[in-house]
């Protein structure tokens, strides 16, 4: 970056997230999915579980980091085994959008000790995308506790989102590991079809008694 480029100055924003999510704006709403499976490692060698996904979608106010504009959703998916309420798996972060640049960004954190951020680029319009991250990377990386980074060391995870024509949305991803005592990298994989079930609420600044959005300028 030219060290004389303003990475001050935040620009306009228009206050309606919905209408600028690109390829996101699809995914907004609450969704289920009872067909999801899972591909895991076991002692004996990959298992194959079904799971029920419920997954939350709802926008927040345009960010800024300087000129640069994020619109996006905060996400909570939580999954169970079918029949039972017990937790699976639990995941919160966000779905963000960059318009100037058409980059897609996905955050992910889990109670069993780990972050990410996948990264990938799309046209506004599109239906289909991917996003990867790998351990080492400073800009879309994995971080794990010292009992994962030890035992199932994360190398790489990739998701591809498939906006389906019946209104309902799919992803999938693999998550490659290398398992202490094993040769090879291990994939666990996940897939879902998720269809809509609520329509997703308003951000805040889009809220018909918002204050108008100011933009902010150094002084």
């Amino acid at each position: 970056m030219n060290p004389t480029e303003d990475i001050y100055t935040e620009p306009n924003a228009d206050p309606d997230t919905l209408a600028n999510l690109g390829p996101l704006r699809a995914m907004a709403g609450i969704w289920e999915g009872s067909r999801g499976v899972d591909v895991k490692p076991k002692r004996e060698g990959p298992k194959t579980q079904v799971y029920v996904e419920r997954y939350e979608l709802q926008p927040i106010d345009p960010q800024t980091n300087g000129p640069q504009l994020l619109y996006g959703l905060r996400y909570h998916t939580y999954i169970h085994k079918p029949g039972l309420t017990k937790m699976y798996h639990d995941q919160v972060g966000y779905w963000l959008w960059e318009p100037a640049t058409g980059t897609v960004l996905h955050t992910l954190a889990i109670p069993r000790g780990q972050v990410a951020m996948a990264s990938g680029h799309a046209k506004a319009d599109d239906t289909r995308f991917t996003l990867s991250a790998e351990r080492g990377s400073l800009v879309n990386g994995i971080v794990s506790n010292p009992f994962i980074e030890h035992a199932f060391t994360t190398l790489a995870w990739n998701i591809t989102v498939t906006i389906n024509a019946d209104g309902t949305w799919s992803y999938d991803q693999d998550t490659v590991m290398q398992i202490q005592g094993q040769a090879e990298p291990f994939h666990h994989t996940d897939r879902n079809t998720l269809t809509r079930v609520e329509g997703p609420g308003r951000n805040p600044l889009a809220m018909p008694d918002a204050p108008a959005a100011v933009a902010v300028r150094p002084k």
